[in-house]
């Protein structure tokens, strides 16, 4: 099983991101952020971090990654070259296309978490500047667990405390 924490837009809080890292860094085995986070390439947190570029980053961050975990494959994007806002599916299509069976993005700075498929999609929320249905948690990100059988993603809020309602269990 592997365990992938999941953050997004953060637009320069660099304290929450700190925050994190200090509680759940060492719990993971892998760390996403999927971009607008504002911060300069030489900055120790981009270290930690599996990282893209969005939006409202300046930085010459990689606009997409693929890493593979074991038999699985995560794609991952800010969004906004995928047009997110709108829909999904260009994003669903090229996960497909690089075999992904993750994908994980941001932009919206709304959560979402959904399979289609055998594609599940993560979208963690923004920490820092949420929008939407759960705008009042105040800032999201998630953590995803990882087995042959099934995903598991559960939400956080600002404060590191687990969302309840936010739990999400897909089977494979």
């Amino acid at each position: 099983m592997s365990k992938l924490l999941v953050v997004s837009d953060n637009h320069g809080d660099q304290q929450i991101l700190t925050k994190i890292l200090h509680q759940f860094g060492d719990q993971v085995d892998y760390r996403f952020h999927n971009g607008d986070s504002e911060l300069s390439i030489d900055s120790p947190l981009v270290q930690q971090f599996n990282i893209v570029k969005g939006n409202m980053d300046f930085e010459d961050f990689p606009l997409e990654n693929v890493v593979n975990i074991g038999d699985d494959v995560v794609y991952q994007t800010h969004g906004h070259l995928k047009n997110v806002n709108q829909s999904p599916l260009n994003l669903e299509l090229t996960a497909r296309s690089v075999s992904a069976n993750i994908a994980l993005f941001g932009h919206t700075h709304q959560l979402m978490c959904t399979m289609d498929g055998s594609l599940l999609l993560v979208n963690p929320g923004s920490i820092s500047q949420p929008r939407g249905e759960f705008q009042m948690i105040g800032g999201t990100f998630c953590i995803v667990d990882v087995s042959t059988q099934k995903f598991i993603v559960d939400y956080y809020d600002r404060d590191l405390n687990l969302v309840p309602s936010l739990h999400f269990q897909f089977d494979r």
